[in-house]
């Protein structure tokens, strides 16, 4: 077995023996498949600002920060007091109040395409309703998403996500269900004009990341941007930008703010929910006023979204007000912040691998980095196809990490998202532990 996976074990021998325990009652000992990772997955104990400590006594610089979403860093004063006066008007009650409108106009406010919202439980019910959406305000059946894009578990888009994507992602999903969902390749012009003509009588609407999670954070091309939405609007079909990941991230307003292209639809999560369970629908007036129970179904054909028991949950609210309250008064002093460090930590990274003779590139925008292997020096890597395509996913999911890990560095996709709470001597620990791992890369 790997060396790096024997120092690992050494170091955590009560998650190992937790794992095993797990798996005896949970499917492979996770709820998450990205949960799980060669040889054992760490088990936290407690975490706080840019550190987590596992149950074996071990402390991490984290990069993951809660799947992106811990942009002030783990349990920050102004989120855990939100959650504390909450608890004290009540937990969960199934009805409206008075907190869940301020979120909303709050939302609004910030997002440049909310003109309404909706709120639901997740990530994944957002892309769903918003799927299902497009299909009913445009009257078509079709649906373009990116090849490697991932949109959550909705089953109307889980296909293409890995290559060769054409094989089945998963048992148990209907191919009836995907027959009218098509694949793009994001960044290449040409190639997606040609799926967009061949199925423009038909087209419902078009669905990306506008910077894509699994493609490295790269954004896409303002010529992409544009190409899109003229091709939608000449077409009458929607865009709708996937920003679980990038709103509230890449700016205050998101990706759509950042690069000027305000898409029909978008669906949020993650840090609008200041670290509990969320999801967001929003977009314009014309289309969500299609989802309102208000008007008789006899004269009207509304569309169906429940947004579930737990949709707007209080404690939820509580958090996602407190959060984009503090990123709106604070975002002058956050976003430069947050943008400075990326680009120290990407410029670190991609210096230690370089000195070492090490092939590594490192990617990303604003507070987001990945690190990739390639095969041959050259290619350019601002996709998904080109990631998988032409570099070692294995070596960057399993022995960077775990190299990295041993060093009390936690990573994902080689990289992660920064917070506030990530101190500059927290990135030059970063960038002297892949020192560190690059020389021992480059010596076996």
């Amino acid at each position: 077995m790997k060396n790096y996976f024997d120092v690992y074990r050494l170091k955590t021998p009560l998650s190992r023996t937790l794992f095993e325990k797990a798996k005896r009652v949970m499917p492979g000992g996770i709820s998450h498949n990205i949960h799980y990772f060669p040889p054992h997955p760490f088990f936290v104990k407690k975490t706080e600002g840019s550190k987590i400590w596992d149950v074996d006594g071990n402390e991490y610089i984290d990069l993951w920060m809660g799947n992106y979403t811990h942009i002030l860093g783990h349990r920050p004063q102004v989120i855990v007091q939100a959650i504390r006066n909450q608890l004290e008007e009540g937990i969960h009650w199934g009805l409206v109040f008075e907190k869940q409108v301020e979120w909303a106009e709050l939302i609004r406010k910030l997002v440049p395409s909310a003109e309404m919202v909706r709120f639901c439980c997740s990530g994944t019910e957002a892309t769903m309703y918003a799927v299902r959406l497009a299909r009913a305000f445009t009257g078509r059946k079709t649906i373009l998403k990116v090849a490697g894009g991932w949109h959550g578990a909705n089953p109307d888009l889980s296909l293409a996500i890995k290559m060769p994507y054409d094989k089945k992602e998963s048992l148990g999903l209907l191919p009836d269900l995907q027959q009218y969902t098509k694949t793009i390749l994001f960044n290449d012009i040409l190639k997606t004009l040609e799926v967009i003509h061949q199925n423009g009588k038909d087209l419902a609407g078009i669905i990306l990341e506008p910077i894509v999670g699994e493609g490295g954070f790269k954004p896409a091309t303002s010529d992409y941007f544009q190409m899109l939405r003229s091709e939608t609007r000449r077409l009458g079909a929607l865009l709708i930008f996937d920003e679980v990941i990038s709103c509230f991230r890449v700016a205050l307003g998101g990706a759509q703010e950042r690069f000027h292209i305000t898409p029909d639809l978008t669906t949020l999560g993650k840090i609008v929910g200041g670290g509990l369970p969320v999801g967001v629908l929003v977009g314009k007036r014309e289309i969500l006023e299609k989802t309102s129970p208000e008007k008789e179904v006899k004269k009207w054909e509304r569309v169906l979204i429940g947004g579930g028991t737990f949709s707007a949950h209080p404690l939820t609210v509580a958090a996602g007000l407190a959060m984009l309250s503090y990123l709106k008064e604070n975002h002058r002093k956050i976003y430069p912040l947050l943008e400075s460090r990326g680009e120290k930590i990407r410029k670190g990274i991609q210096k230690a691998f370089d000195q070492e003779g090490i092939a590594a590139v490192v990617t990303g925008i604003g507070s987001l980095f990945q690190t990739h292997f390639p095969f041959k020096k050259g290619k350019i890597l601002n996709s998904p196809h080109a990631i998988n395509r032409f570099t070692d996913i294995e070596k960057r999911e399993i022995e960077f990490r775990t190299r990295m890990l041993t060093r009390g560095v936690h990573m994902m996709h080689g990289g992660g998202g920064l917070s506030i709470a990530h101190s500059d001597e927290d990135i030059e620990k970063i960038i002297q532990a892949t020192r560190e791992v690059a020389k021992e890369m480059e010596k076996d």
